[in-house]
């Protein structure tokens, strides 16, 4: 990881949560101090410079995160830094869509645009009546939802396509229980909770039955 800005920081506390090992990279002496005690390894140094990164052991890693966001030429030299030490995937955070290309184009295998991604996903989520909502392009979309009237008391086999706009209910959380895998002889209670898949439109209609 290097960068531990406050999308960084966060991302870095998820990796350690997921109990994956995490080397953390940083200019600022106050970030690291901060996060020495989190972290596996945290480090204060220049991650633009290759040697710098090599004595650090990064060639030995397997991916690595870019978080930079307020040097949009930092984070292009330290892209550069990981290719040539030949990392098998390098994933970058892009602050507009010129730097997605500059980072693209020197050698990022994953850009990500962490703001953008968050604001369209809680404009959703603002507008709807969904409880979560992830969209995966080509308008398909995946959303958490509380199971609307007309599904109550009948088993899903028995529903329309009118009935639930289209989308497929993969999975089912009835009250006290864990989520499972929704299937035909699936009959849901009032307060069950859905995970459905559709069009956008779709799964945005099917919510607003709720």
């Amino acid at each position: 990881m290097i960068g531990l800005g406050r999308f960084g920081c966060r991302l870095a506390g998820s990796l350690a949560a997921l109990d994956h090992e995490v080397l953390a990279i940083d200019r600022n002496a106050e970030q690291v101090q901060k996060w020495s005690a989190q972290l596996d390894r945290v480090v204060q140094a220049d991650a633009t410079e290759e040697g710098v990164l090599r004595q650090l052991g990064v060639a030995d890693l397997g991916r690595a995160v870019v978080a930079i966001g307020a040097s949009v030429e930092a984070s292009v030299l330290t892209v550069l830094a990981l290719v040539e030490l030949g990392l098998p995937q390098i994933w970058a955070r892009a602050t507009s869509e010129k730097h997605a290309k500059i980072l693209g184009s020197v050698g990022a295998h994953h850009v990500i645009f962490p703001e953008a991604e968050t604001g369209e996903r809680v404009a959703h989520l603002i507008v709807s009546r969904m409880l979560d909502f992830i969209e995966f392009g080509d308008n398909f979309a995946i959303a958490k939802v509380r199971v609307p009237q007309v599904l109550l008391g009948r088993p899903l086999r028995e529903l329309a396509p009118a009935e639930h706009y289209g989308v497929r209910v993969v999975g089912a959380k009835l009250p006290g229980e864990r989520f499972r895998y929704a299937s035909d002889d699936t009959v849901l209670a009032p307060g069950s909770m859905l995970i459905v898949e559709g069009s956008i439109d779709q799964v945005q209609s099917f919510a607003a039955l709720t």
